[in-house]
């Protein structure tokens, strides 16, 4: 306990004994500038798309990993930790490289009316590149101790293979999918170096909340810096909440199948 309130409690306290060191009117006028409410708009509502979106080609991937041997196979297994390991700064260069409007990708999508850079789109490709991993690695043990004798059972039974995920599979792996989705969730909403990038920090538009932080400290503007922190984290300790919740209640509903 003491280690925890060394290293989480207490620095946490002192963001919200900071934020409030000005008084609640300073605090509310704060957060409820239009320009801080667009960011967190921004922050929260592509983290959560970028976590879908993970939890869905997440699963893909990580079956593919598992039930299928392939060339190469343990090269693409690494490059799944590959985000883990790359610089954000780097991630964020690259991928700004290949979807600005002159880059790889770019290039070809601007016929089509498709912007991705320097977009809230580009945020979201950024959150889903840094997130990936966090699904695949929570699932990939999972899944590959998931006894196939329940599967073939029930394909015997005359399941089709559709009626065999949704029914045995998924239910088996949904604690496992939701802790991915969190994990990937909480990582994309406190992300800075890979969005800087690509997003074009247009306020307004394409500015998230954690820049809005910085920007803020580098203007010696502490309250107003602590004030958006307290709002990030009050948010997203709700949301984690809900999702612990949710992930307990369907590994109780699990349990008792």
């Amino acid at each position: 306990m003491v280690y925890l309130s060394l290293i989480v409690l207490i620095p946490l306290s002192a963001v919200f004994i900071r934020s409030f060191g000005s008084g609640w009117s300073h605090f509310w006028e704060v957060v409820m500038a239009p320009r801080v409410l667009a960011s967190l708009r921004l922050s929260f509502g592509a983290s959560l798309i970028a976590a879908l979106i993970n939890a869905g080609f997440g699963l893909l991937v990580t079956w593919v990993l598992v039930r299928y041997t392939f060339p190469f196979k343990r090269l693409v297994d690494a490059m799944v930790d590959l985000p883990f390991a790359l610089p954000t700064a780097v991630a964020g260069i690259a991928l700004t490289a290949l979807y600005a409007p002159n880059g790889w990708l770019g290039a070809r999508l601007a016929p089509l009316g498709i912007s991705v850079a320097f977009t809230p789109a580009g945020v979201v490709v950024a959150l889903v590149f840094i997130g990936l991993p966090f699904v695949v690695r929570t699932l990939q043990p999972v899944l590959d101790d998931l006894d196939q004798e329940v599967e073939q059972a029930a394909a015997t039974l005359g399941a089709s293979g559709w009626q065999v995920f949704l029914r045995v599979i998924l239910p088996a792996l949904w604690p496992a999918l939701l802790t991915g989705f969190a994990l990937a969730f909480a990582r994309a909403v406190g992300e800075y170096g890979s969005v800087i990038f690509i997003a074009g920090n247009m306020p307004m538009k394409s500015e998230i909340a954690p820049l809005l932080i910085v920007t803020k400290l580098e203007q010696y503007d502490y309250a107003g810096a602590t004030a958006i922190a307290v709002v990030m984290l009050v948010l997203s300790f709700a949301l984690m909440l809900g999702i612990n919740a949710l992930q307990s209640w369907a590994s109780t509903r699990h349990g008792e199948r």
